[in-house]
């Protein structure tokens, strides 16, 4: 009897070989798998406001669950806001920059980069945005969400 580590070998040479002779890997079959890469999404938006968006699941202005991306296109930020709902982000590429003032700053925001899970906390005034590169977060949360507008005295 053969040992499992020699069966096993032979079996990644021959997946070694074939892929080396250029076998590709197969299209998901669009009936079980449907995909966008992120360079095919149609993003929505103005912009000059610099952040565009791409519902991928529901609508934040709607009830029920969300989940949208967002690109902030650099050198845009949002001014001092806060939402009445959590909200979930993961920077997708790129870095977001963040604050949690209510006094409009850029040069004191924080950086998150690529990889980051954040946790936009309802009620709580911030703003983001991108400075010299686009930043894409995923953001997930349940709609209808709500932004009010905030001030030093007024968050």
């Amino acid at each position: 009897m053969k040992s499992p580590f020699l069966i096993s070998a032979a079996l990644l040479a021959g997946l070694s070989t074939a892929m080396a002779q250029g076998a590709s890997p197969q299209l998901p079959d669009p009936t079980h798998i449907t995909f966008t890469h992120l360079a095919d999404f149609k993003w929505e938006g103005n912009p000059k406001s610099g952040e565009l968006h791409v519902n991928l699941l529901g609508d934040p202005s709607q009830p029920g669950l969300y989940i949208r991306l967002a690109k902030w296109l650099p050198h845009h930020f949002s001014h001092p806001h806060m939402h009445d709902k959590i909200r979930h982000f993961y920077v997708v590429s790129g870095t977001w920059w963040v604050s949690s003032s209510t006094t409009y700053d850029p040069s004191k925001m924080y950086p998150m980069t690529t990889g980051t899970y954040v946790t936009d906390l309802p009620n709580k005034s911030h703003f983001d945005g991108a400075k010299d590169e686009p930043g894409v977060i995923l953001e997930i949360g349940f709609g209808p969400l709500h932004s009010k507008s905030c001030s030093p005295t007024t968050c």
